[in-house]
């Protein structure tokens, strides 16, 4: 079955070469393009998308607010994030929003269609140079934190925990279940659990919490 993918992005040339790659690409289909966000969640109905590109710099509804209204609607919505700028606040703004990824707009072709893919999967990409400043901020110590800190015990079992280092590598749901010789599905159904256990709600916020409590090795 094909990925269903619909594109937000006031760029028409960008639209238009996307549009070609998606739907000239065996496993893919283009299910919709818009040059804005007016009309969003009607949208996203009728298009029923498995992926969704979303530019940030759009007239109307940004990209950013525009994540916030589809998570809200679609909690399980697979959104990628796509600009042309390293902006950090637009970075981490999108990731907080519920982004599952972000690329830039001068990834090759061949890179956007695996990225929209691994979103599809349970994946989160990034371009290397995004990737790199998520880590460099995830790593950075607060302000106010004491030099001896006590990591709450979430009772993570080591199955929980191989998953979830797996998950701070970057891998997708598809490799972890290569990884560690179990189902597509085994690695959901534990992927269910961590989120109970660490209290959060999304791939990213898990991550950023196995990294700022040293939750995995």
């Amino acid at each position: 079955m094909a990925v269903r993918v619909t594109i937000f992005d006031d760029n028409k040339r960008l639209l238009d070469s996307l549009s070609v790659l998606i739907d000239g690409s065996p496993g893919f289909q283009m299910a919709g393009i818009f040059e804005n966000c007016n009309n969003l969640i009607s949208d996203i109905e009728r298009t029923q998308p498995d992926v969704i590109l979303m530019d940030i710099e759009m007239p109307g509804i940004n990209g950013i607010e525009a994540v916030k209204m589809v998570k809200h609607r679609f909690p399980k919505m697979n959104v990628m994030m796509q600009t042309a700028f390293e902006n950090d606040e637009n970075v981490f703004a999108a990731i907080c929003a519920g982004a599952s990824g972000y690329i830039l707009k001068n990834t090759p072709p061949s890179k956007i269609l695996e990225c929209i893919i691994e979103v599809y999967q349970g994946g989160s990409p990034m371009s290397p140079s995004v990737a790199r400043k998520v880590l460099g901020f995830l790593q950075q110590p607060k302000p106010d934190e004491k030099k001896e800190t006590t990591v709450e015990n979430y009772n993570l079992s080591a199955r929980e925990k191989e998953i979830l280092a797996c998950l701070v590598k970057g891998m997708s749901y598809k490799m972890i279940a290569e990884q560690c010789n179990i189902t597509y599905e085994t690695v959901r159904s534990h992927m269910k659990n961590i989120y109970e256990k660490l209290h959060v709600a999304s791939m990213t916020e898990a991550v950023a919490k196995a990294i700022n409590q040293k939750l995995v090795s």
